[in-house]
């Protein structure tokens, strides 16, 4: 599925325009070019453009304050430092909590975590009994060429010991510039020397989404972010599962990402010629606001009639919102879980230099009914106080009425359950008692799903493991009453038994058994078992409530 042509503005957008020769000259340009290089953004999108920005004379007094300071202190500053301080003062008076200037490394993070993509060798590594484990190699990259395995030991890099290091003192030596080689070492189970491969390094993309059949013939589809490929690989999952009898989709957690992925992905749940979002934003070196853009839907809906739930948490931000939103507002699905985080402005990234990005806040999208959802925050992003009595309300086509106070208001509004007090207890013992809890867990978890693996076995507890299992965390420190205690013990199996099932692949498995203590997830299993139609799972729900 392509993306939108008309669409240049995003979630997190990406305008470039290169505004330096010099640093001090770059202080200049963007004083005077700001607005311009906002306008050659939006001319691109189709969007009005503005006039040109013109030098004031507190732009001459800023530029002078910088000359005086880089000439005159006592203190000697380069004109790099402060220039970058000068614009992080800026976004700090800004009061725009989404505000941020990139180094170079937090703009890579910011790129990787965006999109998915890295430039690697496309493995994942976690560490496994004290060494760097290979976890999961992901097909069609250099690394599945190499010929590298899940249960692979690390034991060096570029001939450099990994003993004692981190998986992120792993994975920053693994990566590197596309092209370039890096060469491992691996201890394989069974062999008596290491393997030495040596792996080119090249771009690897991460897939955003997972899918499978769970529980009563329902497709689960979990969208952890709304990378680029998102919407193809959400299209791809509803192609391969367009028998079952309804579908989940899961955003919560998800932190948003690019408005037109998610512009894609609601469209490919409601008809054609329907309206999935608008967005709203300065005319470029004006005061005023101008409606930019209002977006539609393309194509038809893949799955028409089939009953749909999407779940959300307070953790579901931005571009999830605008996909919760549009098939909110338009009927077409049941929105169970928490109220959203409610981010209903966009950024662009502006390129200031070779090395140096800023993002600030740009404009403000708005659901197909005219809902905002930006919840107001301080700069600190915490959000202001509320009065849920004047809280707007708009009446869906069904008659439905929605709650338009900031983030998406479940239809459903329902609490992942907390942990009992045995299990609290537990955790706090063992945290206190220094037992590496957690990676206990993956390490037995990763053992049993290759022992079964290779056996042919469907991802089960073996009862024998498990209580070896339990032996191993009460000689670590662990408190043996509470590991004999059956809250603990059933908390125990249910952490391991998903970790088996995901380490298999085996994800329906792996949320059929988290769909016994997340309360979310089983209503909505539950609902879908129910019903055949859109509009039976709005009355069912209705009598939940």
């Amino acid at each position: 599925m392509g993306l939108r042509k008309q669409s240049s503005t995003v979630a997190h957008s990406e305008s470039e325009p290169m505004i330096r020769k010099t640093v001090l000259g770059l202080a200049l340009a963007l004083v005077l070019a700001l607005p311009s290089a906002g306008q050659s953004q939006n001319d691109a999108g189709g969007r009005r453009s503005g006039r040109q920005g013109v030098a004031t004379a507190e732009a001459q007094e800023f530029l002078a304050a910088f000359q005086i300071i880089r000439d005159y202190s006592l203190e000697v500053h380069s004109d790099s430092t402060l220039w970058f301080r000068a614009v992080d003062g800026l976004i700090r008076e800004l009061n725009d909590a989404y505000a941020q200037a990139f180094a170079p490394a937090e703009y890579d993070e910011f790129q990787e975590n965006n999109t998915g993509s890295y430039a690697g060798i496309g493995v994942q590594i976690t560490t496994l009994n004290e060494v760097i484990t290979v976890t999961a190699v992901f097909r069609g990259t250099p690394a599945e060429e190499s010929g590298l395995q899940v249960g692979d030991l690390i034991i060096a890099v570029n001939d450099e010991s990994t003993e004692g290091w981190t998986t992120g003192d792993a994975s920053d030596a693994i990566r590197g510039e596309v092209g370039t080689t890096v060469q491992l070492s691996i201890a394989r189970q069974g062999l008596s020397a290491p393997l030495k491969p040596t792996v080119r390094r090249d771009s690897v993309h991460v897939e955003a989404t997972e899918a499978d059949l769970v529980g009563p013939n329902v497709a689960y589809i979990g969208l952890d972010r709304v990378a680029r490929g998102s919407a193809d690989e959400v299209e791809a999952a509803l192609s391969q599962f367009k028998d079952a009898r309804g579908f989940i989709l899961d955003l919560r957690g998800n932190p948003g990402g690019y408005l037109d992925e998610s512009l894609d992905i609601s469209d490919l749940f409601l008809p054609e010629g329907v309206r999935l979002a608008s967005a709203e934003s300065r005319v470029p070196g004006e005061a005023g606001r101008s409606l930019d853009e209002a977006w539609t839907a393309e194509t038809p809906d893949r799955i028409p009639g089939k009953p749909m739930i999407v779940l959300v948490n307070r953790f579901s931000a931005s571009a999830s919102e605008i996909i919760a939103g549009a098939l909110q507002d338009h009927d077409r699905a049941l929105v169970i879980g928490e109220r959203t985080f409610g981010k209903g402005v966009f950024q662009n990234v502006f390129r200031l230099s070779e090395t140096r990005h800023l993002r600030i806040t740009t404009g403000e999208w708005f659901t197909p009914l005219g809902r905002s959802l930006h919840r107001p925050r301080t700069a600190q992003g915490n959000p202001l106080p509320e009065d849920p009595d004047t809280y707007p309300v708009v009446t869906t086509r069904g008659g439905r009425e929605l709650v338009a106070g900031g983030g998406v208001f479940p239809d459903l509004e329902i609490r992942n359950d907390t942990l009992t007090l045995f299990e609290r207890e537990f955790i706090s013992q063992t945290d206190n008692a220094g037992v590496p809890l957690s990676p206990r867990i993956e390490e037995f978890s990763f053992d049993q799903s290759q022992k079964l693996r290779a056996e042919g076995s469907d991802p089960v507890m073996d009862p024998v493991a498990f209580e070896d299992f339990l032996t191993g965390l009460a000689e670590e420190g662990a408190d043996r009453t509470l590991l004999d205690n059956s809250e603990v013990r059933e908390y125990l199996e249910y952490l391991v038994g998903e970790r088996i099932a995901r380490r298999m692949d085996r994800l329906g498995r792996a949320m059929e058994l988290r769909a016994l203590r997340d309360p979310v997830l089983a209503t909505a299993l539950q609902l879908l078992g129910e019903v055949e139609t859109q509009e039976e799972l709005f009355a069912a729900a209705d009598r939940l409530n």
